[in-house]
């Protein structure tokens, strides 16, 4: 099966899906190829029948969506055994066109086309996430095997030694309060119990989507997915590696002050001086961002005297309010507001009579203006900025409906990440103080303290988001074989992260399937370029908006010439190369993190010194 990767909805699809490809009806499932419009042998392809072919398969996805949407939507937020055959059944159905696509295109690839055609040629051919085998009776297999492992994280539960059991949020929570090294460590191994059955699935998912690779002339997955980035593989791998080149001392920085303040906390039997940090004490279940912890780790007097959680109660902020405050930061910028049904048919509040996909998620199911989101809210800051991010998927899916169907999608995926991170950057107290929840802004002898919280937030995160798919790319390549799932996993987390397992590990388990996008099929890199662009997006969008004073105190609500800048870039969708696009807010066509080192200088030359004035031996 296909993974959807365009118009992204970023969401536990239970299908794999290429480029918004859909559920269709039967007649419209079987998409025969003409005699005129595929190639054969004896006959070099024409142009004309390239365009043809494009055109039509571009129009038959515009059609097969939108029930697929709907289909999706429905078994994410009704769990049953019954909503996942359904589910499964349509991803089968869907697999085989889209794969029938790509193999097509391939057929086309050497043919001379105009821009804008060669480029959707391109997308057909690479957009698959999960490419089923052309066999018939693989690609069923796959895409059951996809809706299980969804299923098995979905409907995931600990239950605790006292008979409570806790929902994948709750245990979070847990994660995100308690300063209880038992209770957390726990929680910790008592989530990744769920992961265990998917071992087995995973490594047959993985065989069947390789085969699926190779079919459409790619060496394995992973230089597949490697390849949809409008650079060669091997130079998008490398430029990888140059942007976390730029951000990894500040990152060492940070790791080395956290390590530190943990051990002040808990002592060296809980949290040693050196070595890497047990993954349980971060306050994430992940240990993907700790800003839970900033409570063990801020510096004295740098409490700016105000927690968002507490204002957002205070304020009598429910989920409702919440989503409607965010909608709020996009309108100021000039965008028209979201349609009567998004508030009519998104999903804010966890159900208590069923199993739901909590994870949050931004959806498009007509590609047009039907645009929703699908979360459990919890009343929490964290929610508050992740909500922010959820609807700039949401803004983003609509700047672009205009375009072609195959151009429905971000520049690059990492774009579609940053733009509601973008706007989360200008959750600054100056704006808190605009829409009321805050009376006073704190002075600039706090910014440390808030720098921190930041850092804990997004430097953090850097080299997690970096280490999923390094990981699963070796696992696709066979560089990583089965039998290496787990030690592989640890090793890198520790090699990016200077993380380690809590307690011993082994092959028995399955530690990559606790996180979602292991199970769920979403790429993750994603994420990372995210954590880069939006703070090149961020400081573009502030110099639009005349800000003078440092960029971590810049908040661009309210700005129209900044929103309209934005705008002239996510309306592209993906019809030109991210390269251009980046240039249209930034004036450079390069990824560059020095806009990330610009925002937290401030903040790493504090560490450093707290670092030295402790004698801290900083690395791992």
């Amino acid at each position: 099966m296909a993974k959807k990767l365009n118009r992204p909805t970023y969401i536990a699809l239970t299908v794999a899906l290429a480029l918004g490809l859909s559920a269709c009806n039967d007649e419209a499932s079987q998409i025969p190829p003409t005699k005129e419009r595929v190639p054969t042998a004896a006959k070099a392809p024409t142009s004309e029948e390239a365009i043809a072919f494009i055109k039509d398969s571009e129009a038959q996805m515009a059609q097969l969506s939108i029930e697929s949407n709907r289909a999706e939507w429905i078994y994410s937020n009704f769990i049953t055994d019954d909503t996942a055959a359904l589910s499964a059944a349509v991803g089968e159905k869907v697999s085989a066109a889209s794969v029938q696509f790509a193999t097509q295109a391939a057929q086309f690839a050497n043919v001379d086309l105009d821009p804008v055609n060669a480029r959707k040629l391109n997308m057909l051919r690479s957009a698959l996430v999960l490419p089923a085998p052309l066999d018939p009776a693989k690609n069923a297999e796959l895409a059951k095997i996809s809706s299980e492992l969804n299923g098995l994280y979905g409907k995931g539960k600990y239950c605790f030694s006292n008979g409570k059991c806790m929902t994948q949020p709750e245990l979070s929570s847990l994660m995100a309060e308690s300063r209880d090294p038992a209770k957390l460590l726990e929680a910790w191994k008592g989530w990744r119990e769920i992961a265990k059955p998917m071992r087995p699935l995973f490594q047959r998912e993985v065989e069947l989507a390789n085969e699926g690779a190779k079919d459409l002339g790619y060496a394995n997955l992973s230089e597949l997915w490697r390849s949809q980035y409008d650079m060669k593989p091997d130079d998008f791998s490398q430029e990888l590696d140059r942007l976390w080149g730029q951000v990894k001392p500040l990152y060492e920085s940070l790791h080395c002050y956290v390590r530190g303040e943990l051990n002040n906390e808990y002592g060296d039997t809980v949290a040693p001086t050196s070595g890497p940090i047990p993954a349980h004490l971060l306050g994430n279940m992940w240990a993907q961002q700790w800003s839970n912890i900033y409570d063990l780790v801020a510096p004295d007097n740098a409490d700016p005297g105000y927690d968002v959680t507490e204002l957002l109660e205070d304020k009598g902020y429910d989920e409702h309010k919440m989503v409607k405050q965010a909608e709020t930061f996009f309108t100021s910028l000039g965008f028209a507001p979201l349609p009567d049904s998004f508030w009519d048919r998104s999903l804010f509040v966890q159900p208590k009579d069923r199993d739901v996909v909590c994870h949050a998620s931004a959806w498009d199911l007509d590609n047009l203006d039907d645009i929703r989101i699908k979360m459990c809210i919890q009343k929490t800051a964290e929610d508050f900025t992740v909500i922010h991010h959820e609807l700039g998927h949401n803004f983003y899916q609509r700047a672009y409906k205009q375009q072609p169907f195959l151009f429905k999608n971000s520049a690059n995926d990492g774009f579609h990440e940053a733009i509601g991170d973008t706007i989360a950057l200008s959750i600054t107290p100056s704006y808190l103080k605009q829409i009321g929840l805050l009376e006073d802004v704190p002075d600039a002898s706090k910014d440390i303290g808030l720098l921190l919280k930041q850092a804990l937030d997004k430097i953090a995160f850097l080299p997690f988001g970096l280490m999923i798919d390094q990981w699963r790319w070796k696992v696709f390549s066979g560089e990583i074989t089965p039998e290496q799932y787990n030690q592989a996993w640890w090793d890198l987390r520790e090699k990016y992260q200077g993380v380690k397992a809590p307690i011993d590990r082994n092959e028995t388990d399955f530690d990559p399937g606790a996180k979602y996008h292991v199970p769920g099929n979403v790429p993750y890199t994603r994420y990372f370029l995210a954590h880069i662009l939006q703070f090149q997006f961020h400081k573009a969008l502030c110099d639009k908006a005349g800000e003078t004073g440092p960029v971590h105190r810049c908040s661009i609500y309210g700005n129209k010439a900044a929103g309209d800048k934005l705008n002239k870039m996510l309306e592209l969708g993906s019809s030109q190369p991210w390269q251009v696009a980046l240039k249209e807010v930034t004036g450079s066509d390069a990824m560059d993190a020095k806009a990330v080192l610009d925002y937290f200088a401030p903040l790493q030359t504090w560490l450093d010194e707290q670092n030295k004035a402790s004698n801290r031996q900083c690395g791992w």
